[in-house]
């Protein structure tokens, strides 16, 4: 097969992360993979992979992007792909008027991925377009089929994102230099029950001491937005500080210019109920896989359901327990590898309560199922597309 993908940029971000992957398994099993961006930092690594890249301006909002119609049209009439796939909305919308106007007998088979709770409007409708509508989560399959009612069913087809289970280990340990690093960088935490436990006993008196009382480090990874939770992750640890638990908590991610008042407020927040201590900002990090192995709980606390969660998933594999909000992708996944860990939509007493309850001890993720792996979800994308070309 020859399969175009199409979104708005190759930069950071989970939609750019599936555009590689699925491209890297084209290659690898012998088909021919393009992706059409305005470029970004991940360009380099897509073409080393193997795949191609064509630089085009389908990335900004605008009426203008609409001009890029005639030339994605050439492009598809010189490349004659298999499959064109859109991720986003600006660029679905230009490779739709596109690929509307080719030859119906030899164009390309239209393929769309939603990959997020879009506000619902004419805008948006481009991602439910599809000859086969993929949706990165149950969640994502009812979003449309209640939003969208004249999208056929049959034409949906639920492919959870996935991990590679050799990168994300069940018991995975971070090497005792990035502990020390870790520590250093981190004091508050140096006493962490599990990097803690990772300390080969020839360190104990060393430059990794093992503390006496051991504290649970509780992380909420994400970027710094309003949504995410924060506000209750705070509240949260000023419970279980008063409850007369040992406990520091990670606030893991960065924060985008415009969202630095956020921040702002959500340290000062902080303060005002004196965990400010008990608190550290890591900003963007690099190395979450160490962070998650060495977390006694991850929390997913976003106040809107999220599409799928991949965060959470990677912890779950990790074996680390997961606390979330009871909706959206994070809750299907908690459903399937660890149930103990819902907690109703913004209740307080019953996330103090699952919290305690978690770090007494006794209850752990069971492994993540096959369908979860990245192999499942390129597998099954590629089964996708070989349906509408033995149907054609």
């Amino acid at each position: 097969m020859k399969v175009l993908q199409i979104l708005p940029e190759l930069n950071a971000g989970g939609v750019e992360r599936g555009t590689l992957e699925l491209a890297d398994y084209l290659v690898r099993n012998g088909h021919e993979s393009l992706v059409v961006s305005y470029g970004g930092q991940l360009v380099q690594k897509l073409e080393q992979q193997g795949s191609r890249h064509i630089t085009l301006p389908v990335h900004r909002k605008s009426p203008l992007s609409l001009l890029q119609v005639r030339s994605l049209r050439r492009l598809l009439e010189h490349e004659r792909p298999d499959i064109l796939h859109i991720r986003s909305r600006v660029p679905g919308w230009i490779a739709w008027l596109a690929w509307r106007g080719l030859n119906p007998q030899t164009r390309p088979h239209f393929v769309s991925t939603v990959h997020g709770f879009n506000s619902v409007n004419a805008y948006s409708a481009i991602m439910t377009r599809g000859e086969r509508v993929i949706a990165v989560s149950e969640s994502i399959r009812d979003y449309v089929r209640q939003n969208y009612p004249k999208v056929r069913p049959e034409i949906i087809r639920v492919i959870p994102r996935g991990i590679e289970p050799k990168e994300y280990p069940r018991g995975f340990k971070p090497d005792a230099g990035w502990l020390k690093t870790w520590r250093m960088r981190f004091p508050a935490v140096a006493a962490s029950r599990q990097s803690a436990a990772l300390v080969p006993k020839s360190k104990v008196g060393g430059s990794l001491p093992r503390a006496a009382t051991p504290i649970s480090v509780l992380t909420l990874p994400g970027r710094i937005t309003r949504l995410k939770g924060h506000e209750d992750f705070l509240k949260l640890i000023k419970m279980l500080v008063e409850a007369g638990e040992p406990v520091h908590g990670l606030i893991v991610g960065g924060a985008h210019e415009k969202k630095q008042g956020y921040l702002d407020e959500i340290k000062t927040l902080a303060q005002q109920i004196g965990v400010a201590s008990r608190v550290s900002f890591t900003g963007h990090r690099s190395d979450l896989r160490e962070i998650l192995a060495v977390s006694d709980v991850v929390f997913s606390l976003s106040t809107q359901p999220e599409s799928f969660g991949r965060t959470t998933l990677e912890a779950l594999a990790l074996g680390r327990p997961v606390v979330a909000y009871d909706h959206g992708g994070v809750a299907e996944q908690l459903r399937a590898i660890f149930p103990a860990g819902r907690v109703p939509l913004r209740d307080e007493t019953a996330l103090l309560r699952v919290t305690r309850r978690i770090l007494a001890g006794g209850e752990t993720p069971a492994p993540v199922p096959p369908a979860y792996t990245l192999e499942a979800m390129c597998g099954a994308t590629l089964d996708t597309y070989g349906e509408l070309l033995r149907n054609s």
